[in-house]
């Protein structure tokens, strides 16, 4: 078993959502709000971290991450309210 990793969704400036996964949220949110992210929060710049969960594996997280990314905005929205409102699926 691999070291745990976490999918996260950043709602960005214009209402997009941001898909990603790292082993550190916190350090990954950082270098997105200072523009040193992905090119898509370099251009639609980072409001707020919307969900985040973690995964037993780097497998686990790029599957879940690659289900997130081709889900609508309203979708992924929906996902990260379940997700708070469950804490044990997080």
């Amino acid at each position: 078993m691999g070291e745990p990793w976490w999918v996260y969704l950043i709602e960005c400036r214009g209402g997009g959502i941001y898909v990603g996964m790292a082993k550190d949220v916190a350090y990954r949110y950082r270098k997105h709000t200072e523009g040193r992210g992905a090119l898509y929060t370099k251009l639609n710049p980072p409001e707020r971290l919307l969900a985040k969960t973690l995964c037993a594996t780097r497998l686990e997280a790029t599957r879940l991450e690659r289900t997130l990314k081709s889900m609508s905005s309203l979708d992924k929205r929906r996902w990260a309210l379940r997700l708070s409102e469950n804490p044990k699926i997080r």
